[in-house]
C-alpha cells in the first residue's frame, strides 16, 4: 500500500470498468497510474474516436467520472488527477479532483 491506497485498488478497477463500458474500443484503452505523496494520476489513452465519449456533451460526463474519483480519493487523504491522452501521444486537458 503507497500512501493510503492499495497498488490496483478499488477506485481504479472502478475507473476502468466505466470507462470500458462507454468506449467502442476498450481493448484499446491503456490506463496507467502515476503515485506520487498524497496525489494519484490515472493516464487515459484512447483512440480518437473514443475520447468525445469519455467526454461527452459540454464535458458533463468526464466532470462526472472526475467527481466519483474525488470522492473516493478524499475518502482516503488524496487526491486524483484523471488525463486523457490521444492514441499517439498528444495529451488532452488535465483537471486536478480534489
Amino acid at each position: 500500500m503507497l500512501f493510503g491506497w492499495p497498488k490496483t485498488s478499488a477506485v481504479e478497477e472502478f475507473l476502468e470498468y466505466i470507462i470500458r463500458q462507454l468506449i467502442e474500443f476498450p481493448d484499446e484503452m491503456v490506463l496507467t497510474r502515476l503515485d506520487a505523496p498524497k496525489k494519484v494520476t490515472f493516464r487515459l489513452q484512447l483512440r480518437q474516436s473514443d475520447i468525445g465519449k469519455v467526454i461527452g456533451k459540454h464535458g458533463h460526463t468526464i466532470d462526472a467520472i472526475r467527481n466519483l474519483l474525488s470522492a473516493a480519493a478524499a475518502r482516503h487523504g488524496q487526491r486524483v488527477t484523471l488525463q486523457i491522452v490521444e492514441e499517439g501521444g498528444g495529451s488532452g486537458p488535465e483537471r486536478e479532483s480534489s
